[in-house]
């Protein structure tokens, strides 16, 4: 039997949904590699370089981009860059494994407009409300009043892309629920063809899929509630 094609499975959510923990859930599970970012960002206390990221200057990342080595690059808060190498899937697809992504909302669109958009699946946590990731946020660290509007202000615009640019969604309201969600989520994409994934995503295949992703948003009545809590 020919070995299946690997899957990019982008995990995406606003700071304070869960999606780092939800991401940990599908490396537990055999044949998956996580895509380590490089960024411009200074390392945070107990941060091993190599491990959920590469740290790199600026002048290194720009090179890096310049010479076309990242699948998808972008900047967040107008600060920091963040990037995911070619590399990374080389290596995966090389090995057989599964590739996971913990991206933005700009990260995934790049991927999904791109070269390999036939091998992603597209995966966005949502908080249970507005009110809870307010308070995430505030109990998990100490950043100044400013930077916690600014977070809930840029978790507004990325819920606003998720009926554009996500396959599925899962509220995270219970880990292991929403973890038990995003396995399922694996197993169920595992067991697809990659030309079933090819067809969906080309010309007309595209436009299906984006009336597909709009309705199964629109009939689930708690997401509905979550987005009316961002004033969506």
């Amino acid at each position: 039997m020919p070995r299946r094609e690997p899957i990019i499975f982008i995990v995406s959510g606003p700071s304070g949904s869960g999606k780092s923990t939800l991401v940990q859930k599908i490396l537990e599970m055999p044949d998956t590699m996580l895509s380590v970012s490089c960024t411009t960002r200074k390392p945070r206390p107990a941060e091993a370089p190599g491990k959920w990221y590469n740290f790199v200057s600026e002048e290194e990342f720009q090179r890096m981009a310049d010479k076309g080595e990242f699948l998808e690059h972008f900047q967040v808060f107008g600060k920091n860059w963040y990037g995911t190498p070619w590399k990374n899937w080389q290596e995966a697809k090389q090995k057989g494994l599964d590739l996971v992504l913990e991206i933005d909302v700009q990260g995934a669109r790049e991927v999904q407009q791109g070269k390999l958009r036939e091998y992603a699946v597209s995966i966005f946590i949502l908080p249970p409300s507005r009110e809870e990731l307010e308070h995430r946020i505030r109990a998990r660290s100490a950043n100044s009043e400013d930077d916690i509007q600014r977070r809930l202000k840029q978790a507004k615009t990325e819920i606003g892309a998720l009926a554009e640019y996500y396959d599925y969604f899962i509220v995270n309201d219970d880990i292991e629920r929403a973890g038990a969600k995003i396995q399922e989520i694996v197993r169920r994409e595992r067991a697809r063809t990659f030309e079933e994934r090819r067809v969906e995503r080309m010309g007309a295949g595209a436009m299906a899929l984006a009336e597909q992703r709009r309705k199964r948003l629109e009939s689930d009545s708690q997401a509905q509630m979550i987005l009316q809590s961002f004033g969506g």
